[in-house]
């Protein structure tokens, strides 16, 4: 039996996790045991709690409690706190997904004292070091003793990065930190698309709630401190999207996280007060994860500059209008299903533009079959030491 320390921080870390519990217990559970820790990245109801109850997910072993920190203080107490439990625990590896404060802290916390990482969504490359998550994910990826690439592109980042292929790396001896394995795996969360679909559709009183026209909006998810510490660059998107609105008379629904809520209600700023001002343009509350694949599923058109709500766009065959500069999912861009337009107004609405012109897109197939977690398992339970 391997012991298994699971990371776990934000939202999309959390759904990725549900699906590796879920093949856990109901097909690995006389080789692998997992214990879940819960650093409090994502501390509030909204964005924590409601994918817990949604997905079925056990309560975390470990409640860490660290809340909103600068990135160096937060970063701080995680190690600290994930050291203290992994004392504690003395698991066989520790779990990180994506590129966290929380897959840092994590991937820190166990190599440092010798306990081999595993890196659940690894390989991914935006190519741009100012974003703190470019940061975290290579530092994860070279702490890690096992490395799962969601992405054949992934395994390519790693191989430029001098990690082996698997298939060398295994003829040179067994999985360690100087001798990682690194997997193509698919995705975690095309898993969880594919498990949870149609339980989503029972969430539809959704659209009554909030008086959506199912047939005719857009949905945007707007995050990334790049674009919401700014209150000019947050004006120029939110503009954006609702001159789209007003000119094709298109509904804007808009689930507002935290930060972004934060931002608005602190603004005098006169663009961001004529929102009120559009019927059609819906601010509403964040939204678990059944019913973010609802509004997924039946949006015309997705605007969002979250990694996760990227590829959910491509697994619900939806066109994409990325709102930053660049992403590390390179392939969608590639498919021509999604494209950047960072916070340019004009770019915005030409992207949009366009994919309105567009009657039929191809979405192959990239992010595996929907089994990635049962994958992951398999190959931990034969590699891991």
């Amino acid at each position: 039996m391997k012991k298994l320390l699971t990371i776990i921080g934000a939202r999309p870390q959390i759904i990725k996790s549900a699906a590796l519990n879920r093949a856990i217990r109901t097909n690995f559970s006389n080789q692998l045991v997992e214990v879940l820790v819960h650093t409090g990245q994502h501390y509030d109801y909204s964005m924590s709690d409601v994918f817990f109850e949604e997905m079925g997910i056990p309560k975390p072993d470990y409640q860490l409690e660290i809340g909103s920190e600068r990135h160096g203080k937060q970063t701080g107490k995680m190690l600290d706190e994930i050291e203290r439990v992994i004392q504690i625990e003395k698991p066989d590896s520790v779990v990180v997904y994506g590129d966290t404060n929380s897959t840092l802290a994590g991937a820190l916390a166990a190599a440092k004292i010798h306990v081999p990482v595993i890196h659940i969504e690894a390989g991914l490359r935006s190519f741009n070091k100012r974003m703190p998550e470019e940061l975290n994910r290579i530092t994860a990826d070279h702490a890690s003793t096992l490395l799962y690439a969601p992405t054949k592109s992934g395994i390519r980042n790693l191989e430029k990065e001098g990690f082996l292929s698997v298939e060398e790396a295994i003829k040179k001896g067994s999985a360690n930190i100087d001798n990682p394995y690194v997997f193509h795996c698919g995705d975690l969360m095309y898993d969880n698309t594919l498990f949870y679909s149609a339980e989503a559709d029972k969430r539809e009183s959704l659209f009554s709630k909030h008086g959506i026209d199912k047939k005719n909006f857009i949905l945007s998810t707007i995050h990334r401190p790049q674009n919401t510490d700014d209150i000019h660059v947050l004006s120029r998107i939110l503009t954006a999207l609702n001159e789209i609105s007003i000119n094709d008379q298109i509904e804007i629904v808009l689930p507002l996280h935290p930060r972004t809520a934060s931002m608005i209600s602190r603004s005098d700023n006169a663009e961001i007060k004529k929102l009120s001002a559009n019927p059609l343009f819906k601010i509403i509350e964040p939204v678990g994860f059944l019913e973010m694949l609802l509004l997924e599923k039946n949006a015309k058109l997705i605007m969002t500059d979250s990694g996760g709500v990227q590829k959910e766009a491509f697994f619900m065959q939806k066109p994409c209008v990325i709102l930053r500069p660049e992403t590390e999912w390179a392939e969608i861009v590639e498919s021509g299903c999604a494209l950047l337009a960072g916070s340019d107004p004009k770019k915005i609405r030409d992207r949009y533009d366009y994919f309105k012109q567009q009657s039929r897109l191809e979405f192959p197939s990239i992010f595996g079959d929907g089994n990635a977690a049962e994958f992951i398992c398999e190959s931990i339970i034969e590699h891991l030491n």
